[in-house]
């Protein structure tokens, strides 16, 4: 294992939109130029079709995928080169002398065969050899493969090290194997590395909440949080970074950081933190927008189309970014409905609140049965009161609202009732700063 200081992961919320991925480009950039960190873009889930636009137009690479930031056995591998069975127990005394391990015993295909411990020499000598008369260079020059623990216990390197450590706490042994999904030999760890994983280390961007957070979340260290959403935060251990600030799109946040640290970014970081300040206020128009959103937004298109070209350049690449989220060809209403899902608590009431682009309602309309059947088994599936989804046409600046789940929550919605289980949002496009309070409140009163 490697003893330097372990990366960061820069991630966003789980169902990520363009926003939450671009500034974890953006950011991860900046702290590995401004703070020499090793620090990476992450992204909690699968980007929608719009981000995978914005991805392509700017020649990014899509940021690694970060499901789970529990520690796994892969972070506590120790590659020891392993011997083969017939190596003679003289090796593995030398390695384990080296190392102060137990050696690992692998067949000619890397499968595990067994471990040499001191227990299993000691085992082996007592049970085969009269140690009064046999010289000592025969006692060491039995082959490893006789003289080898056999019955070690193996954990895939993908697994999480926590969903193990009870049964460890119950068995004697103190080394264990990690192996690949075809169970061939990576590595071995021991009691110790088990009981003191490394922990990975998370800065959070576009949210603050558990729910919302890359699952593992506590058995990792979040060592900073930058965001533009309602205050519902995240437990820490130690005093970290947190920053929470009422603009538009995180985007903003890290663009401002940059220019606060007088770095200018590449054309693609630029472009794609451009991209999720655009998505997030529908190119200024949401009411969400401020005027350093704006102001952020100009840097960023003189960064990404240069300074003659900026406001047209931003203003075509906007409508190509939003009509990219907007197209609803070929999803079903379950990718639509799981897109852009956010789950939110008032007191004990749980609820989801989806949202969806598009440039006209009538997409949506025409599938009504198939969606409020997709949002009642997301409501059964994350176990909510209710779920809901926010259609927003981009053309209009309207929104209508979908929802299944229980009567009592449905029927209180302050809002005109279009049919069964649909409502209309005239002048509604945020779900941040208008829909979100509206049902809290509703909850709430």
């Amino acid at each position: 294992m490697s003893t330097h200081q372990a990366a960061i992961y820069v991630v966003g919320h789980k169902n990520p939109d363009t926003d939450s991925i671009a500034s974890a480009i953006g950011y991860a950039w900046l702290h590995r130029e401004r703070d020499g960190e090793d620090a990476h873009a992450a992204r909690a889930g699968s980007p929608n079709p719009q981000t995978m636009f914005a991805l392509k137009h700017f020649g990014i690479d899509t940021p690694i995928l970060l499901e789970d930031a529990a520690p796994r056995f892969k972070t506590i591998r120790h590659g020891i080169a392993p011997l083969l069975p017939s190596n003679p127990l003289s090796d593995a005394w030398r390695l384990s002398a080296e190392l102060g391990r137990a050696v690992p015993v692998v067949d000619e295909n890397s499968c595990p065969v067994g471990m040499v411990t001191g227990l299993s020499v000691f085992k082996y000598l007592s049970g085969h050899l009269d140690m009064a008369d046999a010289p000592f260079r025969a006692l060491i020059g039995v082959p490893c493969g006789e003289a080898c623990d056999r019955e070690v216990p193996k954990f895939s390197a993908n697994d999480r090290v926590s969903d193990y450590l009870s049964s460890i706490m119950n068995s004697e042994r103190e080394d264990f194997w990690i192996v690949d999904s075809q169970g061939k030999y990576q590595g071995t760890c021991s009691r110790a590395d088990m009981l003191h994983p490394p922990r990975t280390r998370l800065i959070l961007v576009d949210h603050n909440e558990a729910s919302q957070a890359v699952s593992g979340l506590a058995e990792a260290d979040v060592l900073e949080v930058l965001d533009h959403h309602r205050l519902a935060t995240i437990n820490t251990t130690i005093p970290i970074a947190f920053h929470v600030d009422t603009v538009g799109s995180c985007s903003t946040l890290v663009a401002e950081r940059m220019r606060m640290a007088r770095l200018t970014p590449p054309v693609g970081v630029a472009g794609m933190l451009l991209s999720g300040l655009l998505a997030d206020t529908l190119i200024f128009t949401s009411p969400t927008t401020t005027q350093r959103d704006r102001m952020s937004g100009t840097w960023l298109a003189w960064m990404t189309f240069g300074v003659d070209e900026a406001e047209a350049g931003m203003h075509d690449y906007g409508m190509k970014l939003l009509r990219a989220g907007a197209d609803l060809t070929g999803r079903s209403a379950e990718e639509v409905v799981n897109a852009d899902c956010k789950a939110f608590d008032a007191g004990v009431v749980h609820f989801t609140v989806s949202q969806v682009e598009v440039t006209n309602f009538q997409s949506l309309i025409d599938r009504m049965a198939e969606v409020r059947k997709a949002l009642a088994t997301l409501q059964e599936q994350r176990q909510c009161d209710f779920s809901v989804l926010m259609v927003t046409d981009i053309i209009q600046n309207n929104s209508i609202l979908i929802g299944a789940g229980q009567g009592r929550y449905l029927e209180r919605m302050p809002y005109a009732r279009k049919g069964e289980g649909w409502w209309d949002l005239p002048g509604v496009v945020s779900r941040k700063k208008q829909l979100l309070p509206t049902l809290l409140g509703m909850l709430q009163g």
